[in-house]
């Protein structure tokens, strides 16, 4: 095969692998029935003027299934925690003991399932459309290389395709997976 041809191949999974990851990214932010520590992963915190992320400035752990414990390196920030859980609007009520913040994680109702699951479907769009747009600009680069035989060019096509189509795959695959989880009660 072509350099240009197995280039255009290879910057388009690359493309592909970026919006897979993107999505694991995005999924792992929808908080499914469980406390974990990476439902505050976008929790920003004002560190002396900076907005840093809460994971630099406490270390964030889950004693139990239903409870989220942060533990501030200095104790002058559980003010800015707090805060900075609140403007993140992830629906829970931070509360200090003067040494940590606890949060406690309330089940979820059918109705915030239901809203998770479609929030879920959407960043699987959005992954899927991230997948195809790859396609799309793989095939056009591949149209554009002279010196290739159509049948070499008709191949190629049909590689994009098939990647495509296995990525598409795994979307769903993580999709599905995700639904499950925050389904379960």
């Amino acid at each position: 095969m072509n350099e240009e041809i197995q280039f255009i191949v290879d910057t388009a999974k690359e493309a592909m692998d970026k919006a897979l990851k993107h999505l694991e990214k995005q999924l792992s932010n929808i908080r499914a029935g469980k406390a974990s520590p990476a439902m505050l992963g976008s929790v920003m915190v004002d560190y002396y003027g900076t907005q840093t992320p809460l994971s630099q400035v406490a270390n964030v752990n889950t004693p139990d299934g239903r409870t989220i414990s942060i533990q501030p390196w200095e104790k002058s920030m559980i003010q800015e925690i707090e805060h900075g859980i609140m403007l993140a609007n992830l629906g829970f009520n931070p509360q200090n003991n003067g040494e940590s913040v606890i949060i406690n994680v309330p089940p979820l109702t059918e109705e915030r399932r239901m809203q998770l699951a479609k929030q879920a479907k959407a960043e699987a769009e959005d992954a899927k459309i991230g997948v195809r747009n790859a396609r799309k600009d793989a095939n056009n680069d591949i149209k554009k290389v002279d010196d290739i035989s159509e049948d070499l060019q008709k191949n190629t096509e049909v590689d994009v395709q098939t990647l495509t189509d296995k990525y598409i795959q795994r979307i769903d695959d993580i999709f599905v997976n995700k639904e499950k989880e925050i389904m379960t009660v």
